[in-house]
């Protein structure tokens, strides 16, 4: 019997309450998994198939809001490549058969969720960080190639933006590009300052941001912020406007942003500094990103609702 942690599972039989709690639990294990996990994910309406490729939890970024402990070591200092196929293959078996969702807390899920949305490269660090990011975009086009993985299932490479000027990740996603490839880019601020504050990142802000007008000139990008409060107060109009600006700037370069995906806190956090904002607040930032912007801008509610 399968065991572990089965994250951001629903745990409302009928579907009808809000599936908030179960998206609160983000646990990257599953059986004696090391890179492969399985997330009903508010973002993907669905499935999502997560590969760790950061099992070391080495990141360079240190979010106030991550709920990564990395106080406790990772599970490996290097990826397999072999075992990860070797997951990956079996996830995506128990999915496409509908077994996985008579496992523990999927069995929950409303059917509406029972669906593979998307293969997504994320994990304790950042994807684009780690030697072997290329070759698993590689083998995720051959797996797509080879029918293993369904046509219309998206390729997701969750990012925060430091690393697109490099030429092998931008070769890993032209892998990715013609078998349904998404970039969901991080954007959490509008000044370096802030930027520190709540990222606290050794990149330069403004690589970051020369990094997302460059990859929304090369292909439709979805933009991935979370606000929440800190020391009483969430962002200010101040910040809101640089943030507004740089968004303003990657359109102006003719890049395309499919959608802003506002968050808020809704898992604990290592670092409890960083505390949720009310759905109230964060819908109020939404209109105003919409004003400003003319942008989709999509709102995922946090633990205080």
């Amino acid at each position: 019997m399968l065991k572990g942690t089965e994250a951001d599972s629903v745990k409302h039989q009928d579907g009808t309450q809000s599936l908030l709690e179960g998206f609160r639990e983000h646990g990257r294990g599953f059986e004696d998994f090391v890179y492969a996990y399985p997330v009903l994910s508010r973002r993907a309406r669905g499935l999502s198939l997560g590969l760790n490729l950061s099992p070391h939890k080495a990141c360079n970024f240190d979010c106030l809001y991550c709920q990564v402990d990395r106080s406790v070591p990772g599970k490996t200092k290097t990826v397999s490549m072999e075992l990860l196929e070797t997951e990956l293959s079996a996830l995506l078996e128990l999915t496409l058969s509908g077994e996985i969702f008579k496992v523990g807390k999927f069995t929950s899920a409303p059917e509406g969720l029972r669906r593979l949305n998307d293969i997504a490269l994320s994990g304790d660090g950042e994807p684009t960080s780690e030697p072997v990011f290329e070759e698993v975009c590689q083998l995720l086009a051959r797996f797509k190639e080879e029918g293993k993985i369904p046509k219309d299932t998206k390729l997701v490479v969750i990012t925060n933006a430091t690393r697109f000027h490099l030429e092998k990740v931008e070769r890993g996603l032209q892998m990715l590009d013609p078998h349904e490839g998404e970039v969901w880019a991080k954007l959490d601020a509008g000044t370096e300052e802030y930027y520190q504050k709540v990222d606290l990142s050794k990149v330069p802000f403004e690589r970051v941001i020369e990094n997302l007008v460059l990859i929304a000139s090369r292909r439709p990008v979805k933009v991935q912020t979370l606000f929440f409060e800190m020391e009483g107060e969430g962002p200010d109009a101040r910040e809101l406007d640089a943030y507004c600006s740089i968004l303003e700037k990657m359109l102006v370069a003719g890049g395309k942003i499919l959608e802003v995906q506002l968050h808020t806190v809704a898992r604990d956090p290592k670092n409890h500094v960083a505390l949720p904002l009310v759905s109230e607040e964060l819908e109020g930032y939404a209109e105003m990103l919409r004003k400003r912007t003319g942008l989709e801008v999509s709102v995922y509610p946090g633990l205080r609702g």
